[in-house]
């Protein structure tokens, strides 16, 4: 029995959540054309735009992302502390961002007197866009519908541009966090399109790396911040330091790009037994995570937790080898 999008993507589950959305027919609509041989690559860009314009809306972090030529991938956090904190008047706000409110918002923000019917619909409008704000299928709704829109307007076409529905995948812990975020941002080496992450254009780790070197451009990139110090899991922060971080996706891209198992360097060994990972497992995990994993991701224990939660005995595509617990 299938389970909802709504089942799927809980916060009470887990706040972070692996995204992935590709173009119809898996063309390179944001690539290289094959049979054109036009240059659609600068329509990554606009992805890499309306990505840092969203996260300033919606109670949503990004912690990782890559766009690719046909497809992009997220690693979100869904803040909904941050939601619930917002007052009215701040919900009507940031939803106004994204689309024009109701007639009966747009009284109530001129400070028009309104009737008891009113302010019940008025409470009602509030509680629905709070909702909006922290979802992740209206984040993502509102992102692909805006690029579609550009791309049909250039090409002078109507129809899809992205295949009907995002993919996603549970988050349960830190170690599925950490392996997807490095997964994600290794994107551009697997496939060949870089050979290290400070020339992996438009994916976190790049922007992060230039965000450090304080370059321009680079200054108001929206990302969830790291800490320094190990913190506890469900912080708002990512419970690693960054320079940690950074220094394990090279060493781990090294590693793809050279075919090797390499030896992991020991300042880097405690972050793996932190999660309770072994370097073969670390390396297996950021090179095939989707395919290692489906709906959830995380160690066993979490998997089985998931599963008990979601009332199944096991997850369709369920690793044979999930991250150990």
């Amino acid at each position: 029995m299938a389970i909802s999008r709504r089942q799927l993507i809980d916060a009470d589950t887990t706040p972070y959540y692996h995204i992935m959305s590709r173009c119809v027919r898996r063309a390179f609509l944001c690539g290289k054309d094959q049979l054109t041989g036009r240059d659609f690559s600068y329509r990554r860009q606009w992805i890499e735009d309306k990505l840092f314009e969203l996260t300033q809306i919606f109670a949503i972090d990004v912690a990782a992302y890559a766009v690719m030529s046909n497809h992009y991938h997220l690693v979100l956090r869904i803040d909904t502390d941050l939601s619930n904190a917002w007052s009215m008047d701040e919900v009507f706000e940031q939803y106004s961002k994204l689309h024009g409110c109701t007639s009966v918002v747009e009284r109530y923000q001129n400070g028009a007197d309104l009737t008891p019917a009113e302010v019940v619909l008025l409470n009602e409008f509030a509680k629905e866009y709070r909702t909006r704000l922290s979802s992740i299928s209206w984040f993502m709704k509102v992102m692909n519908q805006h690029i579609a829109r550009l791309a049909n307007k250039e090409d002078n076409c109507t129809g899809k541009f992205w295949e009907s529905r995002f993919k996603s995948q549970a988050l349960l812990d830190e170690a599925a966090v950490l392996t997807c975020m490095a997964y994600v941002d290794l994107n551009p080496i697997r496939a060949g399109m870089a050979d290290r992450p400070e020339l992996s254009d438009f994916t976190s780790i790049q922007t992060r790396l230039n965000r450090n070197k304080r370059v321009p451009d680079y200054s108001k990139s929206h990302l969830l911040d790291f800490v320094n110090h190990k913190a506890e899991y469900g912080d708002k922060s990512i419970p690693l330091a960054e320079s940690a971080y950074i220094e394990l996706v090279d060493w781990t891209g090294r590693c793809i790009r050279e075919g090797k198992k390499g030896s992991i360097p020991a300042n880097l060994a405690p972050i793996l037994e932190r999660i309770n990972l072994s370097e073969q497992d670390w390396l297996r995990h950021t090179r095939f995570f989707e395919a290692r994993f489906k709906r959830v991701a995380g160690t066993w224990e979490s998997i089985k937790k998931a599963a008990k939660l979601f009332g199944k005995k096991w997850f369709q595509g369920k690793p044979s080898k999930p991250l150990p617990t």
